[in-house]
């Protein structure tokens, strides 16, 4: 592992035992290549998230790609995570201008530039896919949080990262229509992805538990923002579950209790429901 500027950077064993054999089968100086351009790429999430003020904790390199870990404090909004996820590919749309410019102005010619401009081009396109834990998947479900309560927002990145991971299976085999080879690269690829994302399907209830214990240490002792605030109205035998569900990432909410004939009880502060639900109460205890 090294470190730059700060950043701990780390290179998965099978990345390694990927550098290894290419220097045996002579595509070593492609691979320096391509996994050059997928650190730049990530090199562009982390100094986004610098920008923002969000503390960087590792670069990894790994076989298919890369990724590099933000800590999350509950501070982290939609449109701060956009930004980092697009940070990257932006990298890669700079890096491809840059060899179309030094081809034009005669300074970088042959195969090794058209390789260097396709490569960064794949890279952003294949980022772009709104699969977890790809850079789309994180803006698509980073903007479905912006409408949809935030276990909505869970369920339906995972289910679309599901169906687009099982499309680029598919794809991969595609070149057998006109009698070519399986895409090997693509197909392990696409497994690696949906069972990734299967896998964050089922952990779902877990990750929702995280975010909100993540919110109630955002705002334990501190008075939200009005301009943020969002009601919520609930009835008082509503299980406390299903009265989470109903949080946004952006907003605080105040929920509204009401008894069976429509009148108001009280107005609870969604950090105190928040703890209600992590102590195992029910909601009738809000008194």
């Amino acid at each position: 592992m090294i470190k730059i500027a700060g950043i701990p950077v780390s290179f998965h064993p099978l990345f390694v035992i990927i550098m290894l054999t290419s220097v045996l089968t002579g595509h070593f100086a492609e691979l320096i290549v391509l996994f050059g351009i997928v650190f730049v790429h990530e090199l562009g999430h982390a100094a986004a998230a610098r920008m923002l003020g969000l503390n960087v904790l590792s670069i990894q390199l790994l076989p298919f790609g890369g990724v590099a870990a933000v800590e999350d404090n509950g501070t982290l909004s939609a449109a701060k995570e956009i930004w980092i996820a697009a940070a990257g590919p932006l990298q890669n749309v700079i890096l491809a201008g840059t060899g179309l410019l030094a081809h034009l102005a005669g300074l970088w010619q042959g195969p090794t530039l058209a390789y260097f401009v396709q490569a960064n081009i794949l890279i952003v396109l294949f980022n772009l896919l709104p699969i977890l834990p790809l850079d789309g998947g994180k803006m698509a479900q980073a903007l479905c949080s912006l409408f949809l309560p935030y276990h909505s927002t869970l369920l339906w990145a995972a289910r679309i990262s599901v169906v687009f991971s099982v499309l680029l299976i598919a794809y991969s085999f595609y070149p057998l229509l006109s009698h070519q080879g399986v895409q090997l690269n693509l197909l392990m690829v696409g497994i690696f992805l949906f069972y990734s994302n299967w896998v964050d399907h089922r952990n779902i209830p877990f990750r929702f538990i995280r975010f909100l214990i993540g919110r109630q240490r955002l705002f334990a002792g501190q008075d939200p923002s009005a301009k943020n605030a969002q009601p919520i109205v609930a009835d008082e035998t509503k299980p406390l579950d299903t009265v989470l569900r109903l949080l946004k990432r952006d907003k605080y909410h105040f929920v509204y209790v009401l008894n069976p004939a429509g009148e108001l009880l009280q107005i609870v502060p969604e950090h105190k429901i928040i703890d209600l639900f992590l102590s195992g109460c029910l909601i009738h205890e809000y008194k």
